[in-house]
């Protein structure tokens, strides 16, 4: 096949052709696209990095959640046998409490009918002070005739009243109730 053609225009034209009017070039079309391939890798390397802090701090978080667990079960273990302990008191003491309260009941049984209660030894668990530890019941009641006022009754110490305000200070009491103290000069 053969073609006819002008000598002076070359057959096939290299290089730059103008766009239609509208159309844009492919040069142009290339750098719009590869500014948004651009643009969206930037994005997606952002929300990688945030990504990857996020899951970072979850992973932190969850690590400080166990240790809390475990610190809780040892609180926990702990007040247990705190409270086992103050259960063990509690109990030890209450016995000893019931056994007194049958012993002093006993005691004024015995002291309705007209028997004489005879001095016994302390409940266990129950301590005289180092004063009366030699003494008997005999004794103190002796010690409390001997100290009476004469009609057989046990002498009572009396209690001594504080002392009062000092005179150098003047009490004000406001309607609230709050009471204050002026100095007097």
């Amino acid at each position: 096949m053969t073609m006819i053609s002008e000598p002076d225009a070359p057959a096939i034209e290299l290089g730059h052709q103008e766009a239609a009017p509208g159309k844009p070039s492919r040069a142009k079309m290339i750098g719009v696209i590869a500014a948004g391939a651009l643009l969206v890798t930037v994005v997606n390397v952002t929300a990688a990095v945030y990504l990857y802090r996020g899951v970072s701090n979850l992973r932190t978080m969850e690590a400080r959640l166990e240790q809390l667990g475990q610190f809780e079960q040892r609180i926990g273990a702990r007040i247990d046998t705190v409270n086992n302990g103050f259960q063990s008191r509690f109990e030890t003491l209450d016995r000893q409490l019931q056994a007194n309260f049958g012993q002093i009941n006993g005691n004024i049984a015995k002291l309705e009918q007209g028997q004489p209660v005879a001095a016994s030894e302390p409940a266990p668990g129950a301590t005289l002070p180092a004063m009366l530890d030699n003494t008997t019941v005999a004794d103190a009641s002796a010690a409390d005739e001997g100290a009476g006022a004469g009609d057989g009754q046990p002498a009572f110490k009396r209690k001594v009243a504080p002392p009062g305000p000092n005179p150098s200070y003047q009490r004000i009491q406001q309607p609230d109730g709050k009471v204050y103290y002026k100095k007097i000069n």
